[in-house]
């Protein structure tokens, strides 16, 4: 015992120690019984605070810049890769508007007149579609009144949701390319293939489970592959040529092994269709 308190150190820390933990529970003491800290503690706050800021300021400064720096390259980055595409939607409008002036000329020409490509839109809002048949049908507000007619296509967005299926004066029912019935979604098509060459078909079905139509019975040579272009063929003779529907999605063997089935992803979004344009023949 004597040797322990002889040592003078130890025992001044120990004093120490105390005396530290006694002011800090003295100062908790304090500060949960006061609504504001005590005056040294709010300077001492103040000058922390006052560090803080000092020191974050020029490094928060440089870390913006840096930021700032980075948007700035990548907004130019932006700005050249949408000039080129203005730049090339500019130039595909220009050969557009020269092949349709070219077309109409050598129509005349050759006296033809209208053809499968040829018509015009009627633009309509939607205004019912009902959950229970949400997949299959849906109705606008134009009807005999603006020249719609039965089984007339239907676009919105960026091709195909369906035809006219029923017309009343002032509004007329769609039915929907992703309608399940065998006798609703059955269209001439025809793909594009990137080789050159065209293959017509007929539209045979539709998949809830991938949402995809399906082109069946195909015993063409012709190679079809993902990403081939799918438009309307016109064949069915109500339905005007060129009406874009899709891409093909994958290409597969019927179940005898004997025929393709090519699958199609459409274009148009055909959960989101507020509005729509049908295609009058002209």
């Amino acid at each position: 015992m004597q040797k322990f308190f002889s040592n003078r150190k130890l025992v001044i820390i120990i004093i120490c120690l105390i005396i530290s933990f006694g002011l800090m529970t003295l100062s908790v003491s304090v500060r949960n019984k006061r609504s504001t800290p005590a005056v040294v503690q709010q300077f001492g706050n103040d000058i922390v605070g006052f560090g803080d800021r000092f020191v974050a300021t020029p490094i928060n400064g440089i870390q913006s810049g840096f930021v700032s720096m980075k948007n700035l390259l990548n907004t130019y980055q932006e700005n050249e890769q949408l000039k080129s595409k203005v730049d090339q939607l500019v130039q595909t409008q220009v050969k557009d508007q020269a092949l349709e002036k070219e077309n109409q000329q050598l129509k005349r020409q050759l006296k033809v007149g209208a053809t499968m490509t040829s018509y015009n839109k009627i633009n309509a809002a939607v205004i019912s579609r009902a959950p229970s048949s949400w997949a299959s049908q849906l109705i606008i507000n134009k009807g005999q009144a603006a020249g719609i007619e039965k089984n007339m296509p239907v676009i919105a967005g960026k091709g195909l949701i369906g035809t006219v299926s029923e017309v009343n004066k002032t509004n007329s029912k769609i039915v929907l390319i992703s309608n399940t019935a065998e006798s609703s979604n059955r269209f001439a098509v025809q793909i594009n293939a990137n080789s050159g060459k065209s293959l017509n078909g007929i539209i045979t079905g539709y998949s809830d489970e991938t949402g995809e139509l399906t082109m069946g019975n195909i015993t063409s040579k012709t190679k079809i592959v993902k990403g081939d272009r799918v438009s309307t063929s016109g064949l069915g003779g109500v339905i005007p040529q060129g009406i874009y529907i899709g891409k093909v999605a994958s290409v597969s063997e019927d179940d005898y092994g004997l025929a393709k089935k090519i699958h199609i992803k459409p274009a148009a979004d055909l959960h989101d269709i507020q509005i729509v344009s049908v295609a009058v023949k002209k």
